[in-house]
């Protein structure tokens, strides 16, 4: 790590907390794709990355889009956040259908490419809870100036609003080639040879609230983040444990928010944890929910 410039925390779940933390703490600039360093210990994350002079410059494209929204901007001026979301593919889907879900149906997503966990995620809405709590940290706002708006053509990636009123919104067609190398090259903009949204082809840009009732993982998250302490990091392993269990077919997908709602109310939150804490709570929590299942 001593030779490197710059270090993209990529690993899925959990298991990227310790390496995010081991290279702040050398001193490397961090490119975040690992929302769930953020999710579980936001607060240590953010603390020792200002102790230590290390910038961290988001991947995720929604929160790559309010970093971009953000440069040059006054922070006072800052009214709130919008998160879009695509809605997975399941937003037009009655509770009773995602019975039947299967993990091959659920893995295809509408207008991303992504990893496993991080398509089931988005498919239960879990994935936009853990951006919320992931935005809280990363730009220092309360969870009340953030919002979640859901838009299925997924060419706004997320906006800033401010208090005159102005709504500044960074678009592109979903590719994380950009989001990626705007973290890399950052403050430079690469030459990717990437196609810009063609807008008289899309013809419209829609919005929708999201439906908590439909999708309670989102529910769960914003629960999590408004308890804090060591509960967004026992949401954050339960819901690993969850969703790797529909995976290989041992829980339905609705059975997910479910699991992990069981496993928040059984858990007693530590007040002012430290990493020990953090790490302690998350594990209980995985050998909680494998009884679960």
């Amino acid at each position: 790590m001593g030779s490197a410039d710059i270090v993209v925390s990529a690993m899925v779940g959990s298991a990227g907390l310790l390496p995010t933390m081991a290279a702040i703490e050398a001193g490397k600039p961090i490119a975040l794709a690992n929302k769930e360093s953020l999710v579980m210990a936001g607060e240590i994350v953010m603390g020792t990355a200002q102790k230590k002079g290390v910038s961290i410059i988001p991947v995720d494209s929604e929160h790559s889009a309010i970093f971009q929204c953000l440069a040059g901007q006054r922070r006072q001026d800052l009214k709130h956040i919008i998160l879009t979301a695509s809605g997975g593919p399941f937003l037009g889907k009655s509770a009773e259908d995602l019975d039947a879900i299967t993990p091959e149906t659920a893995l295809c997503h509408p207008t991303w490419k992504m990893g496993p966990k991080i398509t089931i995620d988005s498919a239960t809405l879990m994935n936009k809870g853990l951006e919320v709590i992931e935005a809280k940290w990363l730009f220092d706002v309360p969870l009340e100036l953030i919002q979640v708006v859901i838009h299925p053509e997924s060419v706004i990636h997320s906006m800033v609003v401010y208090q005159d009123g102005s709504v500044m919104a960074q678009l592109g067609l979903p590719d994380m080639r950009v989001p990626i190398a705007y973290a890399l090259s950052h403050p430079e903009r690469l030459p990717l040879g990437l196609p810009q949204p063609d807008f008289v082809d899309i013809g419209s840009l829609t919005f929708r609230e999201p439906n908590l009732e439909r999708f309670p993982c989102l529910a769960l998250a914003l629960e999590a983040c408004r308890i804090g302490m060591t509960m967004p990091a026992v949401l954050s392993a339960a819901n690993e444990v969850a969703v790797d269990a529909f995976l290989n077919y041992r829980i339905g997908l609705r059975r997910i928010g479910e699991v992990v709602q069981q496993v928040m109310s059984k858990h007693k939150p530590v007040t002012s944890p430290s990493l020990s804490d953090i790490l302690g709570a998350a594990a209980w929590a995985r050998r909680t929910v494998e009884e679960a299942v």
